[in-house]
């Protein structure tokens, strides 16, 4: 008696199991920013200091936080971008720490430390503070009026030929003078250092956006007036809707000169002459060897310069909307 054959069901060809996709490494460096401040702050706390510097739990509570901040900020996938940078600024907060408040490597008081840096902001905000918005004052007034004389002078320059031939010679004689070697005779001919200084500043911003200004006026395709001409366009029409928009791509580039000028113009007048403002603090720091104080008032400069700049730069993706391939900052 032979046994019924066995059935063997088939069902196809065997599947195939779905490749194992492993995270790659830079999908983890979102995940590995945290961590490297919290060690931070771990060797920060846990490590004796090699002197009595101050707020030295505070800084540790500080890294502590930016650990937690950045492990948040991985967990709702707003880090991947910044991650490199987030590791390197944690990365060097702590071999600064270790270098010099942990085995003072580096010669004092040229060079402090961390808790060093955070104690001035501590005790020393008011000041800084202070500082910050006469620097603000004087350089927003310089650079206001600086940027409005020079887009004026750059339309007359680019609009009128009586105008271009006046001026022209003038500005081709004190353009190119840096204002800094200006800064002996102008406090002597203005007695106000403030109203010195902003003058100076005025000068430092207007060259470029003149110039600038003017090379955008004369790049204008005539037949963009010919067509306003023919609609019934009049001479300020001409100027205000078809020059300066056609022009305005020239004057931010010469908006963006006069600023870096104006920077630098503001820090030498409060050294020199304006006994206020963020210059002013640093050469007093540096008097009294407040090396810390110094890189503190460095450190506002620093963030209020890129801060105006990254206003000018939003102030022109806005105005220059059309422009798709635009320098980002």
């Amino acid at each position: 008696m032979t046994a019924a054959p066995t059935s063997v069901a088939f069902d196809g060809p065997a599947r195939r199991s779905a490749p194992v996709t492993r995270p790659s490494w830079r999908s983890l460096l979102p995940w590995a920013a945290g961590p490297v401040w919290i060690i931070a702050a771990c060797v920060t706390w846990r490590w004796p200091d090699a002197d009595d510097f101050p707020d030295t739990t505070l800084l540790a509570g500080l890294f502590l936080a930016g650990g937690l901040v950045l492990l948040l900020a991985a967990a709702l996938h707003r880090l991947s971008a910044r991650a490199p940078w987030a590791i390197a600024l944690g990365v060097g907060l702590a071999a600064w720490e270790i270098a010099q408040a942990k085995l003072l490597w580096l010669p004092r008081p040229f060079f402090g430390t961390p808790q060093d840096l955070l104690d001035v902001f501590v005790t020393d905000w008011r000041k800084l503070g202070d500082s910050l918005l006469h620097s603000l004052a004087l350089l927003v007034v310089g650079y206001t009026i600086g940027s409005l004389v020079g887009i004026a002078v750059g339309v007359g320059l680019g609009r009128s030929v009586r105008f271009r031939y006046w001026v022209q010679p003038v500005i081709r004689l004190i353009g190119p003078l840096p204002p800094v070697a200006l800064l002996p005779l102008a406090f002597v001919l203005i007695p106000s250092s403030r109203v010195a200084s902003e003058a100076l500043m005025s000068l430092a911003a207007g060259f470029p956006v003149a110039i600038l200004t003017w090379s955008g006026i004369a790049a204008v395709d005539p037949a963009y007036y010919d067509v306003a001409r023919t609609m019934g366009a009049r001479g300020r029409f001409l100027v205000l809707r078809v020059a300066l928009p056609a022009a305005t791509p020239q004057i931010f580039v010469g908006l963006f000169m006069g600023l870096g000028a104006s920077f630098a113009m503001l820090v030498v007048a409060e050294m020199l002459g304006v006994k206020s403002g963020l210059g002013f603090y640093m050469q007093w720091a540096q008097g009294w060897a407040a090396y810390p104080n110094m890189y503190a008032a460095l450190l506002v400069m620093s963030v209020m310069c890129t801060g105006l700049m990254t206003l000018l730069f939003r102030v022109r993706d806005h105005v220059l909307k059309w422009q798709k391939d635009g320098l980002k900052w």
